[in-house]
């Protein structure tokens, strides 16, 4: 199993461990590289939607694009909680610590907006 498939890293910790620093993710080299390519194709959408606007192009035309980004965005989103919840909440819950629900729940909450 993979660092990225257990969700520990190489020392064995628990990727959103905090000990006496702030919570990091650990993910791996590949998953980052899949979100920020995602990421960048992103951004080019936004690009291209703010050229839109420059050059008059038709208000329908400009709405569908945004379209097209919320969902990109979403997927993003989708794939970063995924990892989270098998990872981070599962090691949280496993150490006692259900305190992470309620965080896991207001976290659901600002996606689904």
């Amino acid at each position: 199993m993979s660092t990225q498939e257990s969700g520990r890293t190489e020392d064995g910790r628990a990727c959103c461990e905090s000990g006496a620093q702030p919570r990091k993710s650990h993910h791996s080299d590949e998953f980052k590289n899949i979100l920020g390519t995602r990421l960048n194709r992103i951004e080019g959408q936004i690009r291209g939607i703010k050229g839109m606007i420059e050059r008059d192009v038709y208000c329908d035309d400009v709405l569908t694009q945004l379209a097209a980004v919320q969902a990109a965005l979403g997927s993003v989103g989708r794939l970063l909680l995924e990892g989270h919840m098998k990872s981070c909440i599962v090691d949280r819950i496993g150490a006692g610590d259900y305190e992470v629900i309620d965080e896991l729940l207001v976290t659901v909450n600002k996606l689904m907006k």
